[in-house]
């Protein structure tokens, strides 16, 4: 076989640093279409992007060129930097350092982009931090709780 093919499928979860909320309502879909677009200037495509004023989730696909750390650094770096231009307010805009990567089957596509769509109303009722400590369980990521919030 001469060709190299792929379709994996990633769930990304990263907050603002210190959960700050940043990410206000008057900029958040602009900011979905600029991170969609760093996305697809990777060669990859974006399934689903959500969150809330201090956290995103993305359901992406990796391309086969670029590692999972590389494309999050071109996403966090390219859109920390836009999101300053947007005015005084995000001038000490930063994205916390780490992230959160899940593989998702080609099953729960549909599910996955529905949990996404549904965050705003899914954190009336539990924290990010609770969320992100679930994510981790349930996919048996060791952990320490001590570096997980930078």
């Amino acid at each position: 076989m001469a060709q190299s093919l792929s379709n994996v499928l990633l769930h990304v979860i990263f907050s603002t640093k210190n959960r700050s909320p940043f990410i206000h309502e008057t900029i958040e879909l602009e900011l979905h279409s600029y991170i969609a677009s760093i996305v697809v200037s990777q060669g990859s495509y974006v399934h689903k992007i959500g969150g809330t004023e201090d956290h995103l989730h993305i359901f992406t696909s990796l391309p086969r060129t670029i590692s999972i750390s590389e494309l999050l650094e071109e996403i966090k770096k390219n859109s920390s930097k836009w999101i300053k231009t947007k005015g005084e307010r995000f001038k000490d805009f930063a994205w916390q350092k780490g992230f959160g990567v899940f593989s998702v089957s080609q099953s729960h596509q549909e599910l996955v982009a529905a949990y996404i769509a549904n965050q705003k109303e899914h954190h009336k009722t539990q924290t990010f931090q609770d969320e992100f400590r679930l994510f981790l369980k349930r996919n048996n990521v060791p952990y320490d709780e001590r570096y997980v919030w930078d």
